[in-house]
């Protein structure tokens, strides 16, 4: 604890594979300026970035390139990376995200109801850097026990404050009393 008695920011810090086709990009930069751990990798899909220990998987693509490319082809990219990662978003980058961007969207949604694929659409490196950190600082070990902890201490905070469930234990206690089993 800091002396002022606020809790001091620990800076959070973790391992990240990077496709080695990012190499040379804003964002893989940018996850290096945050201390984190870089690792880059041929192995791993193109445009892919991978939070080892909170086991999130995120591939990056452009919005723009998807209009240029044929929809095979990016279908069956996402295809491949969602048949390896269990917990796998696609980050669609666009400047704005207008008609075309949102059509875009719901073709890939339709194409995977019921996988494992969550799509964030994001406007730029920064905002995506921020949102992929965020999702796998919460979903790594240390952040999810306390998480659980803080959600079990809010929940029993209501219980004991509710209006409605003090009414309910004093109707249990008043039906306890008039059956004497």
């Amino acid at each position: 604890m800091a002396e002022n008695g606020r809790k001091e920011k620990i800076k959070w810090t973790t391992t990240i594979i990077i496709s080695s086709s990012l190499k040379s990009y804003e964002v893989a930069t940018a996850l290096e300026n945050r201390s984190h751990k870089i690792r880059y990798s041929d192995s791993v899909e193109n445009g892919s970035i991978i939070f080892s220990l909170s086991g999130l998987a995120f591939l990056l693509m452009d919005a723009k390139e998807c209009f240029i490319s044929a929809e095979e082809i990016f279908l069956a990219k996402i295809e491949k990376f969602i048949n390896i990662h269990q917990k796998s978003f696609l980050v669609l980058s666009a400047a704005l995200h207008g008609p075309e961007e949102w059509k875009l969207m719901f073709r890939i949604q339709q194409r995977f109801l019921g996988s494992n694929l969550r799509i964030l659409p994001v406007h730029n490196t920064v905002n995506a850097i921020n949102l992929m950190c965020t999702m796998a600082k919460t979903a790594s070990k240390p952040y999810t026990d306390s998480i659980y902890y803080r959600m079990i201490t809010t929940e029993a905070y209501i219980i004991e404050q509710s209006p409605v469930w003090k009414t309910l234990q004093k109707l249990k206690l008043s039906s306890d009393s008039c059956n004497p089993n």
